[in-house]
């Protein structure tokens, strides 16, 4: 789309507020509004200036500034505002040359992009996330000098076959890890979900396919179609706006968060890659389960990266509570096809054109624009230097004998542990000046603020192992 054809879709459909977007270094998307009238198509060319230094882990106040630059591809209309709303997502500029800032999540995704091009491996990466999600009915917690709290409320959950509800309580809710996937009435959220896809569509992010997943108390996915690695990451942001905002208004609330319930499978955000050139899937050939020694090396790089991908694939302290052994996720680094306790699985496909590999460690407070392309600069260390990933694991690596599972590598087992590895294994995603030190630094300066709250805030569970001795 041209700047042109967004203003006559601004003309046709009586825009009154254009909303520019663009996202923080956690992930979260954050915007400002302009009334129409304010709104030219010089505002592609030029950008919409605005201060940086309120941003977590960007600029400080002696260098605020900043330019907000809107990508006409991106543009659709909100689905929930009153008055009528065009959405742009902006590339953050740096005004002082005119380039995407260091710091910038989208920026460093073109710039993933336009590495892999320069390499001349490949012109186009294509990524394939699918993020899961809850919903419950309600929330609450609290955190103070007099304790936490948490309660999840949920009627679909297994734990309230037991309670009170206005117009008594039907009894039909998934059992714990029995959620994937009962028609209703046992799956409630089917026309929640529905709605979420109808607005997906509208706001132009192709849908595949919506269901339950394993997990009581509503957690759900709906499959959205592979692109591009920036249009993909813009898409799964526009995914987490619609899920959310729906939600809301169905009088729910909707979570991405990857471990919210204890005892029952976390939300995991399983991505699909491949490479292509010229039209070709580069990742298809005669190897393993179909695969080309391109896409071996590929799983190689990840694999060797894996532990200082975790810092970006799984950056909450809460991610790493997703990643244990028998809830689904996958904390042992091998690869395998079909095999969903590797960290690396090759789907079953009959067109080569469709072959590809899934990393199934990142969850969905991943950053997607920060996740895509760190994966993407691993697999391309990987392919550059020729990391051979060795053979392929069909077993069921929950259930190894001591002696096997010990040459099995693993993911981190905590957020610090994954800021470490990302310390002192940075150099892959610098090339090419895709990420740059500076924001490596300032990301694991962000992370450790988080880590170190969490570190010191007394837990429930202490009160259980140590208030009596």
């Amino acid at each position: 789309m041209s700047a042109k054809d967004v203003m006559k879709m601004i003309e046709e459909n009586e825009v009154r507020f254009i909303d520019l977007r663009f996202t923080d270094t956690r992930g979260k998307e954050q915007h400002v509004g302009l009334p129409v009238s304010a709104f030219e198509e010089e505002h592609f060319e030029h950008g919409h200036p605005f201060d940086g230094s309120s941003i977590a882990g960007w600029k400080g106040i002696q260098a605020s500034d900043m330019i907000l630059m809107p990508d006409p591809d991106s543009a659709y209309l909100d689905p929930f505002f009153d008055e009528s709303t065009l959405v742009l997502s902006c590339d953050v500029i740096e005004p002082s040359d005119g380039k995407g800032y260091d710091r910038d999540p989208r920026s460093i995704a073109k710039r993933a992009e336009a590495y892999l091009k320069s390499t001349g491996i490949g012109d186009t990466a294509f990524f394939g996330p699918e993020p899961e999600f809850f919903i419950f009915d309600a929330v609450e917690w609290s955190v103070d000098m007099s304790g936490v709290y948490s309660k999840i409320i949920s009627e679909e959950a297994a734990w309230s076959t037991a309670e009170k509800f206005e117009g008594g309580n039907v009894g039909h809710r998934p059992r714990v890890k029995g959620g994937y996937f009962p028609v209703p009435p046992v799956d409630s959220l089917n026309d929640i979900r529905a709605a979420m896809v109808l607005a997906l569509e509208a706001c132009g992010v192709p849908c595949e396919v919506h269901h339950h997943e394993v997990a009581t108390a509503g957690q759900c996915e709906i499959g959205t179609k592979f692109s591009t690695l920036t249009e993909r990451a813009d898409w799964t942001q526009t995914l987490k706006y619609i899920v959310q905002n729906v939600a809301h208004q169905y009088g729910k609330t909707a979570t991405f968060m990857p471990k919210p319930i204890v005892g029952d499978n976390g939300s995991g955000m399983h991505v699909h890659q491949s490479i292509w050139k010229d039209g070709q899937n580069l990742f298809a050939g005669n190897e393993y389960a179909g695969l080309s020694e391109m896409a071996l090396y590929y799983i190689g790089g990840i694999i060797k990266h894996a532990r200082a991908l975790n810092a970006i694939t799984n950056p909450a302290t809460n991610s790493y509570k997703r990643l244990v052994p028998h809830y689904e996720a996958p904390v042992k680094l091998a690869y395998s096809a079909r095999n969903r306790s590797a960290s690396i699985r090759i789907p079953f496909t009959a067109n080569p054109k469709g072959r590809r590999l899934e990393t199934r460690f990142p969850d969905p407070m991943a950053n997607p624009y920060l996740c895509f392309s760190a994966l993407l600069m691993a697999g391309l260390d990987g392919i550059q230097n020729k990391i051979h990933p060795g053979d392929a694991a069909d077993k069921n690596l929950y259930d190894l004998p001591p002696e096997e599972d010990a040459k099995i590598p693993t993911v981190c087992e905590s957020l610090e542990q994954a800021l470490k590895a990302l310390d002192e294994d940075r150099s892959f995603l610098t090339q090419g000046g895709v990420f740059s030190n500076d924001f490596i630094d300032a990301y694991i300066e962000l992370k450790m603020e988080e880590v170190n709250r969490v570190r010191m805030t007394t837990h429930p569970v202490e009160f259980d192992l140590y208030y009596s001795l």
